[in-house]
């Protein structure tokens, strides 16, 4: 049986993940292909049953086209790991419409949690004003806010959002979560559904008492959650609150918060994440005072590497033995495809 995984993967984590019958097939950063024996093989001829995607995959210089392309050509694969918590792009609708199995990965919570932590405070406090007089060599003081005390709305609290939520939770902010099914277990002082978002935002009133200062979107690209940012969302939040977006650029209606930052609320908007990735170089996003742009960079911890492998090591096991996959999303996929 052949494991696709790239030469990073291979190099990192292969003594961990070697077992009885299984051959890893290594994809080189050129794009070639190379058995444990160093032989070469053809794309053609590479049939893999498994495939392990790591984040190095994303990295500049990597080889993303050609391992996605393998995945799409191959007719011998049965199984894909993916390494992050999202599955709206195409591909994975594509393997599992063909019986592919797919499972994703939470491992990303941690280090999305604390972007999201830095973000915030980065803008309570005023730091970049301390950054730039500390380049101009001025001694000077400001008052910064602070996040005890403060209204958290997420918006999804799955593994990510729970991460956010927990760490919210410890600076002293009251969280409100948000999701289709509240779980008594979700580490949220008040949970809302769906129905209730406007509500919990605050502005708009006749919600939840305490309206946000900070939103974090969390949840996954669904139909359901595309464009749930929009002109009548952003109205409803208060002046001077923050929207932190880690999820998707689709949940969000750019035009709509371009215009909303111009009015003064929200006050800013931290986005990592966007409609078209990377962000145009003519994108307003890059000037405009209110907007924070990071590069779809909340999930680079590097601790997620480790995690990844452990994943993998786990369900590889689970393959080989035909026990069920963690975090299995194949039926998810088709019944968000139909």
């Amino acid at each position: 049986m052949r494991v696709l995984l790239t030469a990073v993967a291979h190099e990192r984590w292969w003594p961990r993940l070697e077992r009885p019958g299984i051959e890893p097939l290594v994809l080189g950063a050129d794009g070639s292909l190379v058995l444990a024996s160093g032989a070469g093989v053809d794309r053609e001829g590479a049939d893999p049953e498994v495939a392990w995607g790591t984040s190095d995959l994303f990295d500049e210089g990597a080889p993303l086209r050609p391992f996605f392309g393998l995945l799409r050509r191959s007719s011998t694969l049965r199984w894909f790991q993916s390494p992050a918590a999202g599955y709206d792009g195409a591909v994975f609708a594509e393997l599992a419409g063909r019986g592919v199995r797919v499972s994703n990965a939470h491992v990303n919570g941690i280090p999305i949690a604390e972007y999201v932590l830095r973000a915030v405070l980065d803008h309570f406090q005023a730091a970049g004003r301390w950054r730039a007089e500390a380049d101009a060599r001025e001694w000077r003081l400001h008052d910064f806010r602070e996040v005890h005390g403060t209204t958290w709305l997420v918006v999804g609290v799955g593994s990510i959002g729970g991460a956010v939520a927990a760490r919210a939770r410890a600076f002293g902010a009251r969280v409100i979560g948000c999701r289709r099914h509240p779980s008594p277990d979700d580490p949220v002082d008040e949970s809302v559904t769906p129905d209730d978002l406007l509500g919990a935002l605050g502005a708009a009133g006749g919600g939840v008492v305490g309206a946000a200062d900070v939103v974090v979107l969390s949840a996954p690209a669904t139909t359901a959650t595309t464009g749930l940012v929009d002109a009548r969302f952003l109205a409803a939040m208060k002046p001077g609150s923050v929207l932190v977006n880690v999820a998707r650029g689709s949940l969000v209606d750019e035009d709509a918060l371009l215009a909303a930052l111009d009015r003064g609320a929200p006050e800013a908007a931290l986005l990592d994440v966007f409609a078209v990735e990377p962000l145009p170089a003519d994108h307003p996003f890059w000037d405009h005072p209110g907007v924070t742009v990071t590069p779809h960079n909340a999930a680079g911890g590097t601790g997620r590497h480790a995690r990844q492998a452990e994943l993998f090591a786990e369900n590889l096991d689970r393959y080989l033995g035909g026990r069920p996959l963690l975090n299995d999303v194949t039926a998810t996929i088709l019944a968000e495809a139909r």
